[in-house]
């Protein structure tokens, strides 16, 4: 449990953060909105992140929201801490200009490492740029391929920094999958241009976006979703306040919108969150969701990498595992005996998982 935060109040704010991240009430109509909502959200793993936006559009299928990376309403871009997220079109230029440069100088290290210096990524850049001038969309196996043919090294992990640099200094952003291939695009050629922010406004409006759709939230978990310094994210903070309300428990600030739904007694609901979502990850303390048995098993070994998570009123009871080529439908497991009803609730939104990859309506 998180420190100063009894079990009642725990449970109201899971019930709270479910709500405003748009996974029990769906105030969102497509996937760019669900997206801008949330700010942005992480897609290191695409096909995870392709099932957190359909679980906050009951009536979308997958191919719904791959439209929306085909018409260039979301891009796939490092942004919040240097991860890749899924972040809208009309947000990606402000949000690069906000964050870019911190998570640029903190990989600095790793680039000398990979002896990746101005040179390098120059001349890198002019082949991508230039190969980008004739067609729209490069697949990430090509464009390494392009680099090596200039002569420029991608073993050992420099391609992917490379590309990487390159995103985050705004010159190219990633777009749908072509089979299992990340494609490239030019930013500038792919989503149409957008008014600059200034600092101060930007960092109000990722503050805003962050409490609102995570909320209720501590200026600690703000910082760390984000990538900001304490000092930019208690900034950001300030100059979001007059949007925001603040809970206290014990000597803790929790904040969230002061537009925050008033939540009505409800029975235990059962979700299945892809790997990587917002609900689990989007938090430096993670004890709202996650026991120390369950942090375990959905991070096995703390090696950063997010199991996909079976939810029951807000807690982490269990894994499970989408269908592949050898498994036809999702199945989950729960870390201890559950209910019959908790069972086949389980069950049920493990179909619904189904019937969104597969492009079937969901039953209500």
């Amino acid at each position: 449990m998180t420190t100063g935060v009894s079990a009642m109040d725990q449970l109201d704010t899971a019930r709270l953060r479910l709500a405003n991240q748009q996974v029990t009430v769906h105030t969102s109509n497509t996937p760019q909105q669900v997206v801008r909502a949330l700010g942005g959200i992480q897609a290191q793993d695409f096909r995870s992140a392709l099932w957190a936006i359909g679980l906050r559009l009951p009536d979308a299928v997958r191919p719904d929201v791959e439209q929306a990376f085909t018409d260039a309403s979301i891009v796939r871009t490092w942004a919040m801490r240097g991860t890749l997220h899924f972040i809208s079109s009309a947000d990606v230029r402000w949000m690069i200009a906000l964050l870019a440069s911190g998570v640029i100088a903190a990989s600095a290290h790793r680039r000398r490492q990979l002896e990746i210096d101005s040179t390098t990524l120059a001349r890198s850049r002019d082949v991508l740029m230039g190969a980008l001038s004739h067609r729209r969309l490069l697949a990430r196996d090509e464009a390494m391929r392009l680099l090596e043919g200039a002569g420029i090294q991608t073993t050992g992990q420099r391609g992917i920094h490379i590309l990487r640099h390159l995103a985050l200094e705004g010159t190219l952003c990633q777009t749908a999958f072509e089979g299992t291939q990340a494609t490239f695009a030019l930013l500038d050629g792919w989503v149409p241009k957008s008014e600059a922010m200034s600092r101060d406004a930007a960092l109000a409006e990722l503050a805003y976006r962050y409490f609102d759709s995570h909320g209720p939230a501590t200026l600690r978990d703000f910082g760390w979703w984000a990538g900001l310094s304490v000092a930019d994210a208690k900034a950001g903070l300030e100059l979001a306040k007059t949007q925001l309300a603040c809970q206290k428990f014990g000597d803790i600030e929790y904040w969230l919108s002061s537009r925050a739904p008033t939540l009505q007694p409800v029975a235990p609901a059962v979700y299945v969150l892809p790997a990587f979502d917002e609900y689990v990850l989007g938090y430096a303390d993670r004890g709202i969701a996650l026991d120390t048995d369950a942090s375990r098993r959905i991070v096995p070994g703390g090696n950063g990498v997010f199991r996909p998570a079976i939810v029951v009123d807000g807690r982490v009871v269990g894994t499970w595992l989408p269908g592949n080529r050898t498994r036809a439908t999702a199945v989950g497991e729960a870390f201890t005996a559950v209910k019959a009803d908790v069972s086949e609730a389980i069950n049920t939104a493990l179909r619904g998982y189904d019937c969104f990859a597969s492009g079937l309506a969901r039953s209500a």
